[in-house]
């Protein structure tokens, strides 16, 4: 038996640290890591889940050719043939952008900058740019206070208020919730603020539940009675904000009932949360990412964080605005969202770029040349982006698909060629993480089973078979063994003399030039040196107001009620991680298939009781599921859980329309009407 040290590579907050038990080249057991300060008592179920992941005998161990409907086993040789001459062929027939090369977040690492080498040896791509996640928060954060950073997870302690914004820990931060609970036994105040009871409002002093998009309003209208109140922090604004007068004299126009009107949060409670945060410090608003996900995503998250700013929780001990943690991003490679804007000046000979928002209408949609192959990894588009039916459309549009793929998800299945990939076990890698500080290493710890092959040497093998040149190979794409990785490696990490693949093998270690209290220099890298409330590259760049401000939802609330009067929000599960860990059995036992959670108050009037078979429907889409009641949840509001696959009974991104948020180049999934009706015979 073998123990090795390992760190989770996943899309989640926590990036846990672990130790992997591995016996006769199979992973035996998953055991915590305490060296990690963020996430000490080890994994959650998914991570748990990894056993059976990496042995399933569902898992894709060789080369499949679909032929006449069904897939069928071919050989490598065989298949590098294939997709070689239908690259020569769309390159010299239609040019290489109508090649789409599409990647998204299902295993994070510094190898991942390979593939983009390949393809830009190829000559150049169609790619996308944004993010289905967080990049509206991101960039509401960043033109606040030039750099996307908050306090260590274990500051969290030090906290006298938490604000849960939309952010439920308990399911999709676990690890969070430790700090959480020790700074509720030092008498702390916990508030959470979601249209859902979540598992994390179970301890909360307050639970205020606003109508989904309408979270910029209930911020403002309590940033206007802070400041009428004079409980905003007059020194740390005037020294350290540049535009409090101008964002307080926007606030004059705000009337409180009318806020709580269209917020549908009572006004007792908009003050109740005004004497909180205006006079509770330190305090620490966390917001999760569901709330931006909608067309008014990045004004709302700069809504919230003016409450942080005017009350002057930033850059001290237990008090943050706790979004994203980019600061163990040390190698820019490995920074989300990858590609964060569309394609520069100077990359454009090599991508042609496209939304990812918008990926089913603008393949259908781009000309000159159009797409005819797609290439697919670390993602599952079908069902993850918005618009399912347009996104299926435009992929059965296409000519020649591969994916490379550990499973037979929906995208999987609408291939020509898949490509076996390695699990987290089979290859090392350097991973960050955007919540815990520490730069880690996802060691390799077994030999990939089968005929499976990472990534990079599929990129190897292809080079050499489309005869790149040596030279060109040689610097662009590590040679297939495990010395050439580790050599790959500490390239990056021998420019920081704190970083080595001997120390990494061994624990996790704090990023180098970590601030542990963000911003506790008080130095913004904004135009002005300050942290801007008023931010004319706000509305340079995202044509928005260069105050925070409250924007109706294209869709949602007051857009259109009828025929589509219920809110669908698609949060986060404990079970998964988007489409990733539902198929397996371990979790199929706890979550075998969707179901469209909603309010007994709206369920009446729809003569749905509760078990019924339901149609959740709008003009984009229809699903057919069974109803769950729960009591908690704002009338008016349903919620699918997002990940759920095709085969499964379903994804929400059925119902989803293909948006942009309003700065990020995000996905405004949330801003989405529906109609429920019971399922006669």
């Amino acid at each position: 038996m073998e123990i090795y040290n390992t760190a989770c590579p996943r899309n989640c907050y926590s990036t846990c640290s672990f130790k992997v038990q591995v016996e006769n080249n199979t992973v035996q057991k998953i055991e915590a890591q305490p060296l990690n300060k963020a996430t000490p008592e080890g994994v959650c179920l998914k991570g748990l889940s990894y056993v059976e992941r990496a042995n399933s005998p569902d898992r894709i161990l060789h080369p499949l050719q679909k032929i006449n409907g069904k897939f069928e086993q071919i050989s490598w040789d065989k298949a590098f043939e294939i997709i070689s001459k239908k690259l020569i062929f769309f390159k010299s027939e239609y040019g290489s952008h109508s090649v789409l090369f599409y990647a998204a977040s299902g295993m994070s690492g510094l190898l991942n900058d390979v593939s983009y080498n390949f393809w830009k040896l190829y000559g150049g791509t169609t790619t996308v740019y944004g993010n289905l996640c967080w990049p509206a928060g991101l960039e509401a954060t960043r033109l606040t206070f030039g750099e996307v950073k908050h306090n260590v997870p274990w500051d969290l302690e030090n906290a006298r208020l938490i604000v849960l914004w939309g952010k439920n820990p308990a399911e999709s931060n676990i690890h969070q919730m430790l700090p959480i609970e020790k700074a509720m036994q030092k008498g702390a105040r916990l508030v959470v603020i979601d249209p859902r009871r979540t598992p994390s409002s179970e301890q909360t002093d307050i639970l205020v539940q606003p109508i989904p998009g309408t979270d910029a309003i209930l911020a403002l209208a309590i940033a206007k009675i802070i400041i009428e109140d004079n409980k905003h922090n007059k020194e740390f604004v005037e020294k350290y904000v540049q535009g409090f007068p101008e964002f307080a004299q926007s606030l004059k126009k705000i009337d409180i009932e009318k806020a709580s009107q269209e917020c549908g949060v009572p006004v007792d409670f908009i003050k109740e949360l005004a004497e909180l945060i205006g006079t509770i410090k330190p305090m620490t608003l966390i917001a999760g990412y569901g709330m931006q996900r909608y067309t008014n995503g990045g004004q709302t998250t700069r809504a919230l964080l003016a409450l942080s700013i005017i009350t002057g929780n930033i850059g001290k001990k237990g008090a943050c605005w706790h979004y994203a943690n980019l600061q163990s991003y040390v190698f820019d490679a490995v920074k989300e969202p990858e590609n964060y804007y569309p394609a520069p000046e100077k990359d454009k000979p090599f991508r042609r770029a496209i939304p990812t928002a918008l990926l089913g209408e603008k393949m259908l949609e781009i000309k000159n040349p159009e797409l005819k192959m797609a290439w697919i990894e670390r993602g599952n588009p079908i069902s993850q982006n918005p618009d399912s039916n347009n996104t299926l459309k435009a992929f059965r549009k296409l000519d020649f698909i591969v994916v490379v793929e550990q499973f037979m998800t929906d995208t999987a299945r609408e291939a020509d060629i898949i490509l076996p990939a390695k699990s987290m076990f089979e290859q090392s890698d350097i991973i960050g993480s955007y919540w815990n500080p520490y730069v880690q290493l996802k060691q390799k710890v077994v030999e990939p089973p089968g005929e499976v092959m990472p990534e990079t040497n599929i990129y190897y093998r292809l080079a050499k078979t489309l005869n790149f040149k040596e030279e060109d190979i040689k610097n662009n794409i590590p040679e297939p063994n495990d010395k050439a990785i580790d050599a790959w490696l500490n390239k990056y990490l021998s420019r920081y003399d704190e970083l080595s693949l001997d120390l990494l093998k061994k624990q996790p270690v704090l990023a180098p030039g970590l601030e542990e209290i963000a911003f506790s220099d008080f130095k913004f890298n904004t135009p002005s040196g300050k942290i801007e409330l008023y931010s004319e590259q706000a509305e340079k760049i995202w044509n928005v107001n260069p105050l925070p401000t409250y924007e109706p939802l294209e869709e949602g609330h007051r857009g259109r009620q009828k025929p589509f009067p219920l809110s669908l929000m698609s949060p986060n599960t404990k079970n998964r991680i988007h489409s990733q860990f539902g198929n397996l059995q371990c979790i199929k036992a706890l979550d075998p298939y969707p179901v469209v959670v909603i309010s007994p108050q709206d369920a009446k009037p729809r003569n749905i009781k509760e078990g019924d078979k339901v149609r959740v429907y709008n003009n984009r889409g229809e699903l057919f599921i069974k109803a769950k009641f729960d009591y908690s949840i704002r009338p008016g509001n349903v919620v699918i859980i997002n990940g759920y696959w095709n085969t499964e009974g379903g994804t929400p991104n059925l119902l989803s329309k293909g948006r942009e948020t309003d700065m990020g180049h995000g996905t405004a999934f949330h801003d989405n009407m529906v109609e429920i009706e019971k399922v006669i015979g």
